[in-house]
């Protein structure tokens, strides 16, 4: 006597009694011996000796019934049935709704079983691992530098508005291409007495339709290939390659959705080994064309080379000097000048101008609210661009925030927070990035 399971929770699914006709409720009897098509008796026709045909009641016979544990001693095998179903019409992750489909079991209950025995069950491991190895040989020729997740930033934020509006999660834009495609549908309604030519309408305007969404398919295809989604990203790696490279980078863009992701990095990484190359034989037939035969000689060619252009550098800057050596106070502002710019810093001082302006006297922070929250060189830095303590510390707070959020600020993003003049909008970004209290975008 063997126990199997049941058609279904439904007992209109199953077949009649063969004895009394009525809908068959678990457990019920199924004869070994009578068949195809299969002998069912409910209980009543059993005990009562039921015979048809060829059917005796000395037949063997299996008591059919889903009432017995199969993954989990508290679940039987018609909760499990029934747990599966409810998954299916109500969606995985609704575990509220498919508890009050099962009525036996809490949402804790069913979210825990699930999980644990049809998501991460080791029995699936295999399965699941050649299924895992069949889409990555799918995908095996997709670009490799654009393998990445793309982030989920707040909506509305700004990365999300360098992403267009791209929402990963469902791998769908705000506003896709064609958006308003769908409202040629909506009034359209297929009826029974509509004649040859009105439904042969209606179907050219749902082929429209489906042409709009593989048109849109495809271009979404397009941005996801080519890494297009983080726009900011894809511009990086953009400007790792020399300017020469980058033209024809910006060149060969519309053709890359023709060639494909991979073949269309291969033939610019080839292009930029190419240039790499032609650069490479150019420095040598100078060194051929100087007379250079060993890489010894050519170390000390460009040293000297090097030399010759710092002598080139300090005639023009005496030139300079030359014209400023009438003014005095001119003289000194060029040499603070030049020694910023020796120093590694952007120059603090600003050139005397020929048109009888005078700069502004650097602001006395004597007294100010907020300067004893400075340090020697933030205290120079309000001096020279007239800035308030207190005004300084906001503006840097805001753009320390903002670099935090992104992972790095622009310029163009600095003058968006700070509202005041933009050359004194500049000289705070330069000084903060120099500082390294921010990073570049």
């Amino acid at each position: 006597m063997d126990r199997l399971g049941s058609f279904s929770n439904d007992p209109s699914d199953k077949p009649p009694c063969r004895g009394c006709s009525s809908y068959l409720m678990e457990p019920y009897i199924k004869c070994a011996e009578c068949g195809p098509p299969p002998f069912f008796l409910c209980l009543q026709c059993f005990t009562r000796g039921f015979e048809y045909k060829k059917h005796q009641s000395d037949h063997t016979y299996e008591i059919m019934t889903s009432d017995f544990p199969v993954l989990d001693p508290s679940w039987t095998a018609q909760e499990e049935m029934a747990l599966l179903e409810a998954v299916m019409d109500c969606g995985f992750g609704n575990w509220q709704d498919v508890a009050n489909q099962m009525c036996t079991k809490t949402k804790e209950e069913c979210e825990k079983h699930y999980m644990k025995h049809f998501i991460n069950n080791p029995l699936f491991a295999s399965t699941l691992l050649n299924l895992k190895q069949a889409e990555e040989a799918k995908t095996a020729d997709t670009a490799i530098p654009f393998q990445y997740d793309p982030p989920r930033p707040t909506f509305d934020s700004l990365l999300s508005r360098d992403m267009a509006g791209y929402m990963p999660a469902r791998a769908d834009f705000i506003e896709e291409f064609d958006n308003y495609a769908e409202w040629d549908l909506r009034d359209i309604d297929f009826v029974e007495d509509d004649s040859d030519i009105l439904h042969a309408l209606k179907m050219a305007v749902v082929d429209i339709y489906h042409s709009r969404l593989k048109e849109r398919q495809r271009r979404k295809k397009i941005i996801r290939d080519h890494g297009l989604i983080n726009l900011r990203k894809f511009q990086l790696m953009e400007r790792r390659y020399p300017k020469e490279v980058q033209d024809l980078y910006e060149t060969m863009r519309r053709f890359a959705r023709i060639v494909g992701p991979v073949e269309h990095d291969k033939f610019i990484e080839s292009h930029a080994l190419e240039f790499e190359l032609r650069r490479e034989i150019k420095r040598l037939q100078e060194y051929r064309t100087a007379g250079i035969t060993n890489f010894c000689s050519a170390r000390t060619y460009d040293h000297l080379k090097k030399t010759r252009e710092e002598e080139r550098l300090k005639r023009t800057m005496l030139s300079e000097v030359l014209q400023y050596i009438q003014d005095s106070s001119a003289c000194q502002q060029w040499l603070r000048r030049q020694a910023d710019i020796d120093s590694g810093l952007s120059p603090s001082v600003p050139m005397a101008s020929n048109s009888g302006r005078r700069s502004a006297p650097p602001l006395n922070l004597t007294g100010l609210p907020g300067t004893e929250k400075l340090n020697e060189k933030e205290k120079e830095l309000c001096q020279m661009v007239r800035l308030v303590p207190g005004a300084y510390l906001e503006y840097k707070s805001a753009l320390l925030n903002e670099c935090n959020k992104q992972g790095g600020l622009r310029l163009a993003q600095a003058r968006a927070l700070i509202k005041i003049d933009v050359n004194k909008t500049r000289k705070i970004y330069d000084f903060l990035i120099r500082e390294g209290y921010i990073t570049k975008a």
